[in-house]
């Protein structure tokens, strides 16, 4: 009995110095400890610590972008899994289905996912388990948000930051923020994302998780260039940049490399969005073209290929995807490209952008444009459904 009683401290102290040199970014020492406490487990005493240090390991993996290591700590949560399952069904508390959960979204099954985090939230209710409940709010919150239900995943926020009101746990209200301006960075409220960041960064910064120190600049980074402040937000992915060991941060890096070569030397006068539908004019600023899809489509289609003129005919085979009829299409183009020339001139009365000629209308090719890049990665660098934010 004392021998398991030293055996579970030693793993119980590798599993805490792993945590504090996760933290404070230093993954690979980190995983070393972690798996220092894995060679010390012993079952089924250490059933829920062992989720825990799976977790760590995963999440630790995924950055790395080590697809062989990832895929063996999530093989092993499988298992393990599994086994808790079989050998002790009285086992299957809130924390074992958060666990469950977790393991789901791993595989970016949401909608199992979301099921068996719906489960844990309502079994931690009934045992009277205020920080699984709250863990269980937070993947709610996350998964919702990756499925794009930005509303859903606000509410299961609102209902996470009412619980930490009187739990008081640190890191989890730092990453509640952090989810927070994920979201509002999605929706386009740009000044509550950037105020959420803050908060994210001001709570995780006084419990010396600097691991997430560089992800919430990059946050912020993207969210200055959605805003149409290049500069800004070039001076922010600069200080991720700095902030971050590239050789162990490899996922974020590459993040951050994407995003500089997004917006570095970005001295033009027009940048076009079609990713997020946005138009961003030097003078007027950021322009939505959310609910405008044929304007967005005119004005891709005509800077694509500036100086090249679109007749009627070229336009209707183009965007509207039809035979020219006059009947049809002569007051379609003529509104639409007024409707389009108005949002976008910075000189009501001086054409600047589109421009008439006798064989249609092109895009002045004078004018400095830059055709923004979608935000897909290379697909090696989003290995699973993994966010190193997320709690373990």
């Amino acid at each position: 009995m004392k021998e398991l009683i030293i055996q579970a401290s030693e793993a119980n102290t590798n599993y805490r110095l792993g945590k504090i040199h996760h933290d404070k970014a230093d993954l690979l020492t980190a995983e070393k400890y972690f798996l220092k406490s894995v060679e010390e487990w012993r079952y089924p005493e250490d059933i829920f610590f062992s989720f825990k240090v799976l977790g760590f390991l995963v999440r630790i993996a995924a950055e790395l972008l080590d697809q062989e290591k990832t895929e063996k700590y999530i093989s092993l949560s499988e298992k393990f899994l599994e086994r808790v399952r079989r050998d002790y069904p009285r086992q299957l508390t809130a924390e074992f289905y958060y666990n469950d959960g977790i393991i789901s979204s791993y595989r970016t099954n949401l909608q199992d996912a979301i099921n068996t985090f719906t489960l844990a939230a309502n079994k931690a209710r009934e045992e009277n388990s205020p920080e699984v409940l709250a863990k269980a709010m937070h993947a709610l919150a996350l998964s919702y948000f990756n499925r794009g239900e930005y509303e859903k995943s606000l509410q299961y926020l609102d209902d996470l930051r009412a619980i930490l009101e009187i739990l008081h746990k640190g890191y989890l209200t730092g990453t509640m923020y952090y989810l927070y301006g994920n979201i509002y960075a999605e929706v386009g409220q740009y000044k509550k994302s950037i105020e959420s960041y803050q908060a994210a960064n001001d709570v995780l910064k006084d419990k010396f998780c600097w691991h997430m120190y560089a992800r919430t600049l990059t946050s912020m980074g993207i969210v200055y260039k959605k805003m149409g402040e290049f500069n800004k937000s070039l001076t922010h992915f600069e200080l991720a940049q700095h902030s971050i060991n590239s050789k162990i941060f490899r996922k974020l890096q590459q993040t951050i490399n994407h995003e500089i070569g997004d917006v570095a030397g970005v001295d033009v006068d027009i940048v076009l969005d079609h990713t997020n539908r946005m138009v961003y004019e030097r003078n007027l600023g950021p322009i939505d073209f959310k609910h405008r899809f044929i304007l967005l489509e005119i004005l891709f289609l005509l800077a694509q290929h500036p100086g090249d003129y679109y007749d009627k005919e070229g336009l209707a085979k183009s965007i509207w995807r039809d035979e020219y009829n006059p009947l049809v299409h002569d007051k379609l183009i003529y509104t639409s490209v007024s409707r389009l020339r108005k949002l976008i001139e910075p000189r009501k009365n001086k054409r600047s952008y589109i421009i008439r000629g006798p064989s249609g209308y092109a895009f002045n090719p004078k004018i400095k444009v830059r055709l923004h890049k979608d935000n897909e990665l290379d697909t090696k660098g989003n290995i699973y459904g993994i966010e190193i934010s997320t709690p373990a």
